[in-house]
């Protein structure tokens, strides 16, 4: 995975161990609205999506008839709110970084790279994972959910590539689902697929990945010198 100038991240499912969390989240959100709960894996394909897009998604025939919830809010609006304060503040699910993962990003800052977050989080959300985390130092951009067109559009890779003044040959993209690998493909961004989030490799082959890792610890050995 050596040669490329800029790597840019996907947060959940790729960095931070977030998946459980997440889907938890979303789960007791569509309790709370009376909604149908959806199992783990519906939760999880979701991932990496807006949350306005998400629960699009995850609850088509409500969202698309305008359904109004308590105080006449939008219920794409309650559910947005609900989630950020379950997931916040609520949830007591785990919520890590991966083992080895800023092993990761130290090895690259000390080969002169430039590292970047592409993420379907808002830009709090990820300014608070990075305090809890302490990995802030180490990013030089970003891009969320709340400034910029939801993946797989490519319009997070084009923000940051405009910001850090560099041509798509120069970056790679590190994500765990097709919404990631479609983004960068759609971009002209070389793409790493990593089997340990949300997707496995039959799924994320479809987009060629140039590298293709089962763990942070064989990602990490393959910009080791």
């Amino acid at each position: 995975m050596k040669g490329y100038q800029v790597y840019i991240f996907d947060w959940d499912g790729t960095l931070m161990d977030s998946v459980a969390r997440i889907v938890s989240s979303i789960q007791a959100c569509a309790k709370l609205a009376k909604l149908p709960v959806p199992d783990f894996d519906t939760a999880k394909s979701i991932i990496g999506l807006s949350l306005p897009e998400a629960f699009a998604q995850l609850f088509p025939d409500h969202i698309s008839q305008g359904q109004a919830h308590i105080d006449g809010k939008p219920l794409s609006e309650l559910l947005t709110t609900e989630y950020k304060q379950q997931f916040r503040e609520l949830n007591q699910t785990p919520c890590l970084m991966f083992d080895h993962a800023e092993t990761l990003l130290q090895t690259l800052k000390a080969q002169d790279k430039v590292l970047a977050v592409a993420t379907g989080k808002s830009r709090r959300g990820l300014e608070l994972m990075w305090q809890t985390s302490g990995t802030e130092q180490y990013f030089t951009a970003a891009r969320c959910s709340d400034e910029a067109e939801s993946k797989p559009s490519p319009d997070m890779l084009n923000q940051l590539l405009a910001e850090l003044e560099v041509e798509p040959e120069q970056v790679v993209m590190i994500g765990d689902s097709c919404f990631d690998m479609e983004m960068a493909q759609r971009a002209g961004v070389d793409r790493v697929a990593v089997t340990y989030g949300v997707e496995n490799a039959e799924r994320l082959s479809q987009y060629q990945p140039k590298y293709t890792f089962d763990s942070v610890a064989e990602m990490l050995a393959s910009i080791q010198d």
